[in-house]
């Protein structure tokens, strides 16, 4: 493993207790960096960030809620300084079925969290980074927001979301030096995949040239580049992980 130097640098996790979250902290940590984890469920978040490092912390956090998203920016600000880096990881699937079988409260409950979330948690750390000319954003999007998963239009709609978001604020701040990029995975195992049906997960695994899923590590990888200071022309971009099933 190469070590990216993040020394000094603190970075936001959100949905970092567990999963592809958890593994982006590693990483981090492991390439120097103060980790502030934020998830809804306090005990996990702070538990996950006490085994990464002392210098991380937990927080209890609702992105899909502005005065939360808010109070843990100064929470965070208080406890580091500073933010640099801003990783958008909390999402949820939804249910698996028809479109026209979706209540408009699930509906809702998907879009809110995985688009409405980055959206609150960007326009709360922003100005932080503003403030410093530096920071390093990375929304962590979905191979169904390139393509579109048959009976996850919510999912597959929010991430599509995040994707456009991405490309909007990079361009925003592109004259400063702050960069906004996202990651499009294909489907990795963690427990989202309990949400799934054996049906629906075969269905992706075999569009996969490389076929198997895409590993927690190869995405902590790419995610701890586009963090680091190497990455400082790059901005506005999608970055595939989809073991050859999205190639644009």
């Amino acid at each position: 493993m190469n070590r990216i130097d993040m020394t000094g640098r603190t970075v936001v996790i959100t949905g970092g207790a567990r999963g592809i979250g958890y593994a982006i902290g590693e990483r981090l940590v492991q390439s120097g960096a103060r980790v502030a984890i934020w998830d809804l469920h306090l005990e996990e978040a702070e538990a996950s960030a006490a085994t990464l490092s002392k210098d991380c912390i937990g927080l209890s956090v609702d992105v899909a809620d502005t005065l939360s998203v808010e109070h843990a920016t100064q929470q965070t600000r208080a406890a580091f300084d500073r933010i640099d880096g801003l990783v958008n990881g909390a999402g949820i699937t939804g249910p698996v079925k028809p479109l026209a079988e979706y209540s408009a409260e699930e509906w809702r409950s998907v879009v809110e969290v995985n688009l409405t979330g980055t959206f609150n948690c960007c326009r709360s750390i922003v100005p932080i980074m503003q403030e410093n000319n530096y920071g390093r954003i990375v929304n962590i999007a979905s191979v169904a927001g390139k393509e579109g998963n048959p009976n996850l239009a919510a999912y597959s709609a929010a991430k599509a979301g995040v994707i456009g978001l991405t490309k909007s604020l990079g361009k925003e701040l592109a004259k400063t030096g702050i960069a906004v990029n996202c990651i499009t995975p294909t489907t990795a195992k963690t427990k989202i995949l309990d949400t799934l049906t054996p049906d629906f997960i075969e269905y992706m695994r075999v569009r996969i040239p490389r076929d198997r899923f895409v590993e927690l590590h190869e995405i902590a990888a790419m995610v701890a580049w586009l963090l680091s200071e190497e990455n400082s022309f790059t901005t506005a971009a999608t970055f595939d992980l989809s073991g050859g099933r999205t190639t644009y």
